[in-house]
C-alpha cells in the first residue's frame, strides 16, 4: 500500500524545496512536484505537453483530467511506498476528483495534507527574488496567488473534516520547516 502526503502552499512557500530535501534525506520516500510532472510533459514536446504549456505559461490551471491522470500514473509507478506530492490540489474540483479516484482504489491511501503557510508578502518576495523562468513576474505571481487563495478555505475545510489537514509555519529556516515536516510525516506513518 502506497502512503501519500500532499504538500500545499502558496507560490514561494518552499513546499517543493522542503519535500525534495526530505526525499533526498530518506531513500524510503519519493517526492513529486505536480509542477515538475507537468513541466516534464511540456519539455517532452508531446501534444499533451503543448496543451499543458498553453495553461502554465499564463499561470492558469491545467485541465482536471490531465493532472489527475499524470498524478495517478506517477503514484502507481513510484519506487517507494511513501510519496510526497507538492502543489496539489490547486482547486476544489481537483480535490474532489482526486478524492473520488482515491476512494475507488486500494493501492494508495492519503495519510496527510500538509500546508506550508506563508504570508502573501513573503511569497511575493521569494518568487520575484528567484525569477527562475518566464512565469516568475509580478503579473503572473498575482494570478498564481489568486488561483491559490480562492479555493484554499474550502480545501482546508474538506481535509480538516477528514482529520488529515496539518499546518507548518513556512516563515522560518528551511532546516526548521523540514525538521517539523519530517516529524509530522513519521508520526502519521506510525
Amino acid at each position: 500500500m502506497k502512503q501519500l502526503f500532499l504538500i500545499i502552499g502558496a507560490p514561494g512557500s518552499g513546499k517543493t524545496t522542503d519535500a525534495s530535501i526530505i526525499a533526498t534525506d530518506d531513500a524510503s520516500i519519493t517526492h513529486y512536484s505536480t509542477g515538475d510532472l507537468l513541466r516534464a510533459e511540456v519539455a517532452s514536446g508531446s501534444e499533451l505537453g503543448k496543451t499543458i504549456d498553453s495553461f502554465i505559461s499564463k499561470g492558469n490551471l491545467v485541465p482536471l483530467e490531465v493532472v489527475v491522470n499524470t498524478i495517478i500514473t506517477a503514484l502507481k509507478n513510484a519506487p517507494t511506498n511513501t510519496i510526497l506530492i507538492d502543489g496539489y490540489p490547486r482547486s476544489v474540483e481537483q480535490m474532489l476528483e482526486f478524492d473520488n479516484v482515491l476512494k475507488n482504489q486500494s493501492e494508495v491511501i492519503l495519510k496527510g495534507v500538509i500546508e506550508v503557510k506563508v504570508s502573501e508578502e513573503v511569497a511575493r518576495e521569494r518568487v520575484l527574488g528567484r525569477a527562475r523562468g518566464a512565469d516568475d513576474n509580478e503579473e503572473v505571481f498575482n494570478n498564481r496567488m489568486k488561483v491559490y487563495l480562492e479555493p484554499l478555505e474550502e480545501i482546508t475545510n474538506f481535509y480538516t473534516k477528514e482529520n488529515i489537514h496539518h499546518v507548518i509555519n513556512g516563515e522560518r529556516s528551511i532546516e526548521a520547516i523540514v525538521a517539523d515536516m519530517k516529524n509530522l510525516i513519521n508520526d502519521l506513518l506510525k
